[in-house]
């Protein structure tokens, strides 16, 4: 009897431990899966981001603003000029929905993310899984702008899907140091209000958006040289329309965007272990 109690042990212990891999193992994945769940509670707004505000804007700027700018702007309609700055600028405003309030709730507010810890994930992979879910919804954002973008015709070069990658790259530069941050607070008194009015705000004024960088006075310039917005704008242009630039400047958009990922992806892993860890 007690051989049978004891297989019965051994045989609960071996099927508990592979219950531990698989979450080990595909851990984000996981978390990214639980993000989407979470997503579907705010279905409409997806939508809205990612069908409505790209007509509006399109039409608003695209058409309607381009009507009473009469000269051509690196060659070619304004339309066309401002359709991958929109594209980009929707990434950075995934970046500020879901890097921001959603950090301080599962942190703080409501703390999942301590409860997913206290399973097999570790505290790295909660953060690669949010990571995951949110280039997800980045991507799904940006083909949704890209077809409007076709529809109005404002795509001419036949590479200008990659204007999607290079949208995606900014959104994630961004959001990866925004993440960072947010993970950094304890408590919001404001700080992330003040994110969107004195960070996110200026970045798309000033970052080429709707008129070329270097239309504007020296000393408001660095704010776009330093912007992930201006760099994955500039990029998204080179293969939208072919924007003329040197080869050099566009490694640079590239390098800047993954160097900033990089280094907001790692502060965010080793800000959830000194956390979550506690």
């Amino acid at each position: 009897m007690s051989g049978d109690v004891s297989t019965d042990v051994r045989g609960d212990t071996a099927r508990a431990i592979a219950a531990g891999r698989r979450p080990r193992r595909w851990g984000a994945w996981y978390v990214a899966l639980h993000r989407f769940r979470v997503m579907r509670s705010y279905t409409g707004t997806v939508v809205v981001a990612g069908i409505g505000n790209p007509l509006i804007y399109l039409y608003a700027l695209g058409v309607g603003l381009a009507t009473i700018v009469d000269t051509d702007l690196d060659g070619v309609s304004y339309l066309v000029f401002v359709a991958p700055a929109l594209l980009a600028s929707a990434a950075i405003t995934v970046a500020s929905e879901e890097f921001t309030y959603p950090i301080m709730l599962g942190y703080k507010w409501n703390p999942t993310f301590t409860g997913m810890s206290a399973s097999p994930l570790r505290p790295t992979q909660i953060v690669d899984g949010v990571v995951i879910s949110v280039a997800v919804r980045m991507t799904v954002n940006l083909v949704l702008f890209f077809a409007l973008i076709l529809v109005f015709g404002a795509a001419p070069s036949p590479i200008a899907f990659l204007s999607i990658v290079a949208g995606l790259l900014g959104g994630l530069a961004f959001g990866a140091v925004l993440m960072g941050y947010t993970s950094t607070l304890e408590e919001d008194t404001g700080q992330l209000a003040m994110v969107m009015r004195f960070i996110v705000l200026p970045m798309t004024l000033f970052s080429g958006t709707f008129f070329p960088l270097s239309t504007f006075p020296i000393w408001l310039q660095w704010i776009g040289w330093i912007s992930p917005l201006w760099h994955s704008t500039e990029l998204a242009r080179v293969f939208s329309y072919g924007y003329s630039e040197p080869i050099w400047l566009t490694v640079v958009h590239v390098a800047y965007l993954a160097a900033l990922i990089v280094i907001g992806w790692a502060w965010s892993r080793r800000i959830a272990l000194r956390r979550l860890n506690r």
